[in-house]
């Protein structure tokens, strides 16, 4: 079965096999119509092959201008009847259908666009439909916007038109795209042939040797084989010096190596954009990390630049000095020709990357040409003057020679490592421009692998070559031979001939370790390697100077240092930072000047190895986080090689140059604690994010295999705070006790209809966490809608936590309006106290004298910033149209007349806000909002009283005691009240300050209340009364049969019987608020036991009424009930 993509499916006449896996949109002839709507029979269903339709399994085909004759088509996620009726599975009737999978549906089969980011430059993200357009039952009448079919069938967030108008950007932007070889394997090899390979190398390989190359290869290979790593780990760059010139090369090129697999791994998790190493880093480790290696590694490019055009003109120097043509001497020479090369090279790159693209092609010619003029010129036999030089061609002797180290004086095996290893960083090259590749995740391990293996071998082989070919002195004087008679000194030069001993006493200007243009003398035509060594140092300058703007570029467009958000700005088609290229110039100009390779090279080594062990460490990192989201598509790779890499650039970091490696991890520290400071406004998905969930699930699990005991008690509170910012004094006053020693999850209930409820909840849960972290709340934010208040609440207390990090404490605030609260509201209220008790869980209720809900005044602040906003909009819009006016002519006179007429509204904007303002001034003064944050500020010196009327297992001592630790309430002084016998004051005290001084609880006084049991005073009392007296059923003072009526028509009103069975506790609640009047009212606080309400005993209204009275004109107090198990021990 094949599927039919021709114009015919437009047409009326339709195939008659239809294809399940194919959307038609499909409109019959009337003339048909009839004879078709007669075939009910449902269609034969056919084995159908995904290989073959996967491009077409969702296209919708229509007429245009008959989107009408679909309208109504869908019912409860299933294909409706229309007007002319049809059968679900008829493919022949007069109507449009949609089908997918032989059932027609919303439900969108799995496409890329789906899980595109918005604004991805591969193409359009669109959004598939959400559940709850495939769960909820739809209208019955349903029309499809025209436009709209594909949105309908595939669940895109956009038409097919604006699909369209995307593509159609995409194809006609221009953007210049590289794939892996010239992107990435050019510009790799290019840049690790740098400077090294053909001025450096022979001065490596005559201060260091050949031997043990055998054995350190053969180890090399051992320890890449036994991690599983394929034999490119034995490539890339490096020094030679003889024994240790082939071991500075490996051990170079282990570390590359590694990194290169690290960085194949990262760069194919997913879709990578430009930035290079930055981007790997940032995206991996995190903002903290990779900006501040971000910065370190574009400045350490743009350092190199001025190290590979230092090593070009140093060339032409010589060149110079050999036509005797100096300008002025050799280094103010180096600064002038380096000063005009860069130059040239900044307008290559400023000209564009397809230019700078077709240069680097260029260049790798030429290069490949001169490495093999060398390799042929050291096959043709030498002259007298060559080997007055030094060169004898392959000759056993000289390898002997050259195989041990001869390090001059303050040269040794790391400072030479240090001017080599620069070279090594040319493996990033292709990752630098990762947004310019077309597929980085296929193009970067691939290119640098490969890079790395032909560039390491290149090495090897023109390390050993030189080394066997060329003495490390030579005078370059041909009447230096050696005449018959005379006894030879041993060397290999003698051996053949020529006596080079007096270089031991004198400087000599040629051999290994004098010359820097020994591959030209060797090479079988000089100029070719001349301009091997002009276009290794160039394209290496090149890749270097386009490299450091492109990770510059997107360190700052990730906004992480605020103050370089200028150089962000990218220019024409492929976004060129022409700004970072004038910084970077400009850097490059101030290293060029110093005019000293030797200077330059070291410099950036520690800054590139910094970066390399990042690259690694944040390969280890994302395999030990063990993420679900680390799935890289490149598979050779090992995290604890990773790891070693990491551990080996930092060791060689302190190795090559122990100040240079402090100041490299000092400055990076330096800007890790800024970036940290500022916590940028950034969510990547890093591997530190990762991490942090494992570690913080591993330490919930190990928690619960913990048993809980009374020594590590702490609050770990429900706050009833709804959102957190619309009661800050209630959770202010919680978090203070809360803070750093136990849970606090700030609550919200959603009432009402399901759907609606849990949109608005969905939608404002990431708002109103982000308030509690802004503010600095240390809390979590949770919300639950439910069909009442106590349901919700119930099921919060229920389910809230997480192993041993579970509630134990319910704080809500006072209801202040109950009242005037309707009924089920208080029932609500009083019940949520018994299920927390039902669930042995503490309660503590706040009250304060202003109360908790400031909703209305953040209300009237949100609709004062709207009308702010308008009015400066408004004012932004006249002064637009005034600049326009006064262009002059008839044409500006408009315009100002226009002006005025908008101008209108203006004075309206401002009496709107002048008449809100005066409509609150009353309703919300400033009492209230500053009630809102009187537990934010210092408290003074003052008290905290606590009065411990009843053993709840210490909860309401321990409370306070904490609150005493905190910075705002340390200058207060814990009061104890307790109740006792009048005759016993004295004892009594003794024992209370006994336990407290047990429970190692400091106090300022404890005072014993003997006459708590007493009556109230009659104004008291009368007051009391008063209270209770709208709630009250006086069934007393009716007839037996009045009284059931009125208590069954008000089951919830206070009986006399009731009244009468509680006076006493009645009359407590009452004299306990005598007593805390004259105690306590200067209190900065008071925590006082709460009393508890009998179930079923005890009238809702008449609990409340207890409160109230208790708790009437005080200052802020806690009411507090532990479960009465303990939470405070005197046993060690």
């Amino acid at each position: 079965m094949s599927l039919n993509t021709s114009s015919s499916v437009f047409l009326d006449s339709v195939p008659s096999n239809t294809n399940r896996f194919q959307v038609n949109i499909i409109n019959e002839s009337h003339d048909n119509s009839a004879a078709v709507s007669d075939n009910t029979d449902p269609p034969h269903y056919e084995e159908t092959s995904f290989g073959d339709e996967v491009q077409n399994r969702l296209r919708i085909s229509f007429r245009p201008g008959n989107q009408e004759c679909y309208d109504n088509f869908l019912q409860n996620g299933e294909t409706t009847r229309t007007d002319t009726s049809f059968h679900a599975y008829d493919s022949h009737t007069n109507t449009y259908y949609l089908q997918t999978f032989g059932h027609n549906t919303m439900d969108a089969v799995p496409k890329i666009e789906y899980y595109r980011n918005t604004g991805s430059v591969s193409g359009p993200k669109v959004n598939r439909p959400s559940l709850l357009e495939i769960h909820e039952q739809l209208a019955k009448n349903v029309t499809v916007a025209p436009g709209s079919a594909d949105r309908v069938a595939n669940g895109d967030g956009m038409s097919s038109d604006e699909q369209a108008e995307n593509k159609e950007e995409e194809d006609t932007s221009g953007v210049v795209k590289f794939g892996w070889v010239k992107g990435v394997l050019v510009r790799c090899m290019l840049n690790i042939w740098g400077v090294m390979l053909f001025i450096r190398l022979s001065w490596i390989v005559g201060e260091a040797g050949i031997g043990l190359g055998v054995i350190i290869i053969g180890l090399a290979v051992t320890v890449t084989a036994i991690t599983g790593l394929s034999t490119s780990a034995i490539a890339t760059n490096g020094y030679v010096r003889g024994g240790l010139g082939v071991l500075i090369i490996l051990l170079s090129t282990m570390v590359t190596s590694i990194t290169g697999l690290s960085t194949s791994a990262i760069a194919t998790n997913g879709f990578v954009r430009g930035g290079g190493a930055y981007y790997l880093i940032s995206r991996s480790l995190g903002p903290e990390f990779g900006g501040s290696i971000g910065l370190i590694f574009a400045f350490a490019n743009a350092v190199a630049v001025a190290m590979y055009v230092v090593g070009f003109a140093e060339t032409v120097v010589d060149l110079l000095k050999e036509s005797d043509s100096m300008m002025v001497d050799p280094t103010n020479d180096i600064r002038i020709i380096g000063s005009i090369t860069v130059v040239i090279l900044l307008g290559i790159s400023v000209a564009g990357m397809e230019w700078e693209a077709k240069a680097q092609v260029i260049l790798l010619i030429i290069l490949l040409i001169a490495i093999a003029n060398f390799f042929i010129g050291t096959v043709i036999p030498s002259n007298n003057e060559k080997q007055s030089r030094g060169f004898f061609n392959y000759q056993a002797s000289i390898f002997a020679e050259n195989f041990g180290p001869s390090f001059t004086k303050g040269e040794g095996f790391f400072s030479v490592f240090a001017i080599f290893f620069p070279a090594a960083t040319g493996i990033l090259a292709g990752a630098n421009i990762s947004g310019d590749l077309e597929d980085p995740q296929d193009a970067i391990p691939r290119g640098t692998m490969l890079a790395i293996f032909i560039t390491t071998v290149a090495y090897l082989g023109v390390a050993i070559c030189v080394a066997s070919c060329v003495v490390r002195d030579a005078t370059g004087s041909m009447n230096d031979t050696i005449t018959s008679g005379i006894n030879c000194n041993g060397s290999a030069a003698c051996g053949l001939g020529y006596d080079f001993s007096r270089c031991q006493h004198e400087p000599c200007q040629y051999g290994l370790m004098n010359n820097f243009q020994v591959m030209s003398m060797v090479s079988g035509f000089g100029p070719l390697i001349t301009a091997g060594i002009f276009s290794a140092t160039l394209s290496s300058a090149l890749a270097s100077l386009v490299s450091a703007p492109k990770v510059f570029q997107a360190l700052c467009k990730d906004n992480i240092f605020k103050g370089l958000q200028f150089f962000a700005k990218g220019y024409g088609r492929n976004n060129e930072p022409l700004r970072g290229y004038f910084l970077t110039f400009v850097i490059a100009m101030a290293f060029i000047l110093i005019a000293e390779l030797n200077v330059i090279a070291p410099i950036i080594s520690n800054f590139f190895l910094a970066s390399y062990a990042l690259i690694n460490f944040s390969c280890f990192h994302a395999s030990y986080a063990k993420s679900p989201g680390w799935r890289p598509a490149y598979g050779i790779y090992n995290m604890w090689v990773s790891l070693f890499g990491a551990v080996l650039c930092c060791a060689v970091m302190f190795v090559i140059n122990w100040w240079a490696a402090v100041i490299t991890y000092v400055i990076e520290l330096f800007l890790y604690i800024y970036v940290t400071y500022k916590k940028p406004d950034v969510n990547w998905g890093s591997s530190t994010q990762a991490l942090s969930y494992v570690s913080a699930l591993d330490n919930a699990l190990e928690l619960t295999t913990v048993e809980d005991h009374v020594k590590n008690f702490r609050p770990q509170c429900i706050v009833l705070t709804g959102a957190p910012m619309t009661r800050p004094a209630l959770l202010d006053i919680t978090h203070a006790f809360t803070k750093n020693s136990g849970l606090c999850i700030c609550c919200e209930v959603f009432v009402g209809p399901r759907k609606l409820c849990v949109k608005e909840m969905n939608t404002g849960m990431a708002k109103k966490q982000a308030w509690l972290i802004k503010n600095k709340v240390k809390a979590f934010y949770a919300a639950v809608a439910a069909d009442c208040f106590r349901d919700g609440v119930r099921s919060l207390l229920q389910a809230s936590g997480l192993g041993r990090m579970k509630p134990n404490t319910l704080v809500i605030g006072y209801k202040k309006t109950w009242r005037k609260a309707p009924l089920t509201e208080i029932e609500n209220y009083v019940g949520i106290i018994h299920d927390a008790f039902d669930f042995e869980i503490g309660v503590v209720i706040v009250r304060i004298s202003q109360g908790f809900d400031i909703s209305q005044v953040l209300q009237v602040q949100d609709e004062l910033e709207k009308l702010e906003r308008e009015r400066l909009a408004l004012e932004a819009t006249i002064k637009d149209n005034d600049c326009e006016g006064a262009s002059g002519g008839i044409r500006g006179l408009f315009k100002k007349a226009g002006k005025l007429n908008i101008s209108k509204p203006t004075p309206k904007k401002d009496s709107s806000i002048n008449s809100i303002q005066s409509m609150h001034v009353g309703e919300f003064n400033q009492k209230l909002v500053e009630a809102s944050a009187q537990f934010k500020k210092k408290q003074g010196k003052g008290t905290i009283d606590v009065w411990w009327l009843f053993d709840d297992g210490g909860l309401t001592l321990l409370i306070p005691y904490i609150l005493t630790l905190r910075k705002k309430w340390k200058d207060c002084k814990l009061r104890i009240y307790v109740g006792g016998k009048i005759n016993r004051i004295e004892e009594e005290k003794i024992a209370m300050a006994s336990l407290l001084s047990k429970f190692r609880i400091k106090f300022a006084d404890i005072h014993i209340i003997g006459d708590i049991n007493i009556k109230p005073n009659k104004e008291s009392w009368k007051v009391f009364e008063e209270m209770t007296e709208p709630y009250r059923l006086h069934e007393s003072c009716k007839d037996l049969p009045t009284a059931e009526k009125l208590k069954r028509e008000s089951p919830w009103k206070i009986t006399d019987t009731e009244l009468e069975a509680v006076k006493e506790k009645s009359y407590r609640q009452v004299r306990l608020n005598e007593l805390l009047q004259e105690h306590s009212r200067a209190a900065n606080l008071i925590v006082l036991s709460l009393p508890v309400a009998r179930k079923g005993s005890i009238s809702d209204l008449l609990y409340m009424t207890w409160l109230e009275i208790l708790t009437k004109n005080l200052p802020p107090v806690l009411l507090v009930r532990g479960n009465h198990k303990n939470v405070l021990t005197f046993y060690s």
